[in-house]
């Protein structure tokens, strides 16, 4: 081999030939702002960007194609079925979303899709519903992740993150939640009511009487709200409280996943959008495997598969499990959902919502 020549191996390595791409292949494209701004085509550069902008660009394709398949006409619901379990529409949408969510700004985003009915059931934590009740009485306010945890608690400041929430927060909380515990408790004992997760909430967004509230229009839509753990917070801090003062309240969450099973099994199609991990994607993912699978699934967390949690299993391993079916085509958006969920919104159900509204003009 002279000198001045390339290596048989090196130009074999390299100049390795490629296979030709099919004419229709999707080319890499992001937005050219020598076009002004535009955020309609904005929005539409998402879907050739690459990374996780193409997710994000999938997601919006996957909640529109849910929201399609929900106007379809609904036809061969059986008379018979249990009035709260009758299909509302052709594609029931669970959405499910961790407590930071209601601690942060994303609250206001859940209670638009609460409010103009634009999902059918949700699925939170016990931080998720307590937190957007106490923001109805007492603001959250912004701060900063290196704070200093010892010096915040001598302050009576408690850190989310880099929100500030009060202690004095939780003490209002508790003067109002206190009295209906008391009710609850009355009506179990003379009325013999049956009290589940869903069933107090339902409760607690009824005496809320505040249109800043998620949990205010679940209960005026009648849109179920489950929280299986529903103790694993203040409000099991206060039910704790409560049994020294007046013991004997009975909270049933078996009645809560029979019901949350059946809606699922009763639908005629489902959607899943679940804004993070841990229970509520799993309860969600677990009452869709019921029916063999959701027709269509959008996540958005920031976990990782690689330690087998379910929290950051990617939607291919739960149609393992029969929770997504084999002919779905869902999608995981890793990413921060403070960042991109109110852009899914923008892009799905609020244009769905104000589309709706100009046909009825």
């Amino acid at each position: 081999m002279e000198q001045n020549q390339i290596p048989d191996v090196s130009k074999d390595a390299v100049l390795v030939q490629s296979v030709k791409m099919p004419d229709d292949a999707p080319q890499v494209k992001g937005y050219d702002f020598n076009e002004g701004l535009n955020y309609e085509k904005l929005m539409k550069s998402y879907y050739s960007t690459g990374f996780q902008a193409l997710h994000l660009g999938q997601a919006f394709e996957e909640i529109n194609n849910m929201l399609k398949c929900r106007d379809l006409p609904l036809e061969n619901v059986s008379q018979h079925t249990d009035e709260k379990l009758r299909p509302k529409t052709n594609c029931t949408i669970f959405l499910g979303y961790t407590s930071n969510m209601a601690s942060a700004g994303i609250r206001d985003v859940i209670r638009f899709l609460v409010q103009h009915k634009l999902v059918d059931v949700v699925v939170t934590t016990a931080g998720g519903i307590e937190e957007d009740f106490i923001k109805c009485m007492a603001p959250t306010y912004l701060g900063d992740f290196k704070l200093k945890g010892a010096t915040l608690r001598k302050q009576g400041l408690n850190r989310t993150g880099n929100l500030i929430v009060p202690n004095d927060n939780y003490c209002t909380f508790e003067n109002w939640f206190q009295p209906i515990l008391d009710q609850m408790l009355k009506e179990q004992n003379e009325n013999g009511t049956n009290w589940t997760p869903s069933k107090m909430i339902a409760r607690m967004g009824k005496e809320i009487d505040n249109e800043e509230s998620i949990y205010y229009w679940a209960y005026k839509n009648s849109i179920p709200v489950f929280s299986p753990a529903i103790t694993d917070g203040s409000i099991g801090d206060n039910i704790y409280f409560h049994s020294f003062r007046k013991p004997g309240l009975r909270i049933d969450i078996a009645e809560d996943i029979t019901y949350i099973n059946n809606l699922s099994v009763k639908s005629k199609n489902t959607g899943q959008v679940i804004i993070g991990g841990g229970l509520i994607k799993h309860h969600i993912c677990n009452a869709n495997l019921m029916r063999n699978g959701a027709d269509y699934s959008v996540y958005v967390n920031t976990a990782g598969e690689f330690d087998g949690s379910d929290a950051g299993a990617a939607p291919d391993e739960a149609v393992s499990w029969g929770k997504i079916k084999m002919t779905a085509k869902p999608v995981k958006v890793v990413a921060d959902a403070t960042l991109v969920f109110p852009l899914i919104v923008a892009e799905t159900f609020a244009k769905y919502h104000y589309a709706k509204k100009e046909q009825q003009m």
